[in-house]
């Protein structure tokens, strides 16, 4: 692999890499040594706890704040380089408009402030949704104002964009019809999207690719359609007394023992015994036993960290 960390960048380089990259603030680490690679394209669903790290890490991809210690690069070049921030857009929860200003003023702002401007796709996105071009911001629902600003960060036509949360205050009809359009624009220009949410069943029906953060740490990173059948949920019997022994020599993620049975989340390595009960576990078991167990060693997929560091083990 092309080293995307040369100067210049790296024609084969990905949306987003960072190499051990970390934020300390005085109460401490938000985010340390954390290296991956998201390639250009993909729909990446960022997860974690509070306090894990993810708005840290959009903020230092955003260039709201600075990096403490290593770097992260947007498309082969640093993210604090000004070059990226026309390619970039970003949307968080709180989605700040101007409440004074009529939709139409809105769009309007949004082409005198980018020079790409797309004036048709900002207005079939807010037009989809029968927004009124008249009606002022503050008048307008919670999904009706998403639409707005979902229309401003696309209309940005960005190569990048990153959503903190955005959806996280909508019904569960708004929700859905946005999240449609999400994928609709993503898919149609290609953009490679970097989603933080909470909803684990909204993650699993939207994005491609994962990354899991944990005490400021990657947890997992990679292809979902990798990560997730890398691991196996199993019941079984205890023997010797000891449910770690009978697991053996397998990763255990999580474990729960009662009585002589037990069922454990693992990372298998080599054949499973014969008598225990195996299943394929969902997206959302995984990531949640992952976020309970942090001192379990990260998983990642091939390419989802650059070659130099090493070939991720379970």
């Amino acid at each position: 692999m092309t080293d995307a960390f040369a100067p210049g960048g790296s024609p084969g380089a990905g949306a987003m890499e960072a190499r051990g990259l970390g934020k300390r603030y005085r109460r401490g680490w938000a985010l340390r040594d954390c290296s991956f690679r998201l390639p250009a394209g993909r729909i990446c669903g960022l997860v974690g706890p509070n306090g894990a790290g993810k708005s840290t890490l959009l903020g230092l991809a955003t260039q709201q704040i600075e990096p403490t210690e290593g770097e992260l690069r947007l498309f082969g070049s640093p993210a604090g380089d000004e070059a990226m921030r026309p390619r970039t857009a970003f949307l968080g929860q709180d989605k700040p408009l101007f409440k004074g200003f009529t939709v139409a003023e809105t769009l309007r702002m949004g082409a005198e402030l980018n020079p790409n401007w797309d004036t048709a796709s900002a207005e079939r996105i807010v037009q989809s949704g029968r927004v009124p071009m008249d009606a002022r911001i503050g008048t307008l629902s919670g999904g009706q104002h998403t639409r707005v600003a979902f229309a401003l960060a696309f209309g940005k036509r960005p190569d990048l964009l990153m959503l903190d949360e955005p959806m996280a205050d909508l019904d569960p009809l708004a929700r859905h019809d946005l999240s449609s359009l999400l994928m609709a624009e993503a898919v149609e220009r290609g953009i490679t999207v970097v989603m933080s949410s909470h909803l684990l069943s909204e993650l699993e029906d939207m994005c491609d690719y994962l990354l899991v953060l944990a005490g400021g740490r990657v947890r997992l990173a990679g292809d979902a359609d990798e990560l997730i059948p890398a691991h196996a949920l199993v019941t079984g019997l205890v023997t010797d007394g000891d449910p770690l022994a009978s697991l053996a020599p397998h990763t255990v993620v999580e474990l729960r023992s009662q009585g002589r049975q037990f069922q454990a989340l693992i990372r298998p390595n080599g054949p499973l015994h014969p008598e225990w009960a195996v299943t394929g576990p969902s997206l959302e078991e995984v990531l949640l036993a992952h976020l309970r167990s942090p001192d379990v060693p990260p998983l990642y997929t091939p390419g989802a960290r650059h070659e130099a560091e090493g070939t991720p083990t379970s």
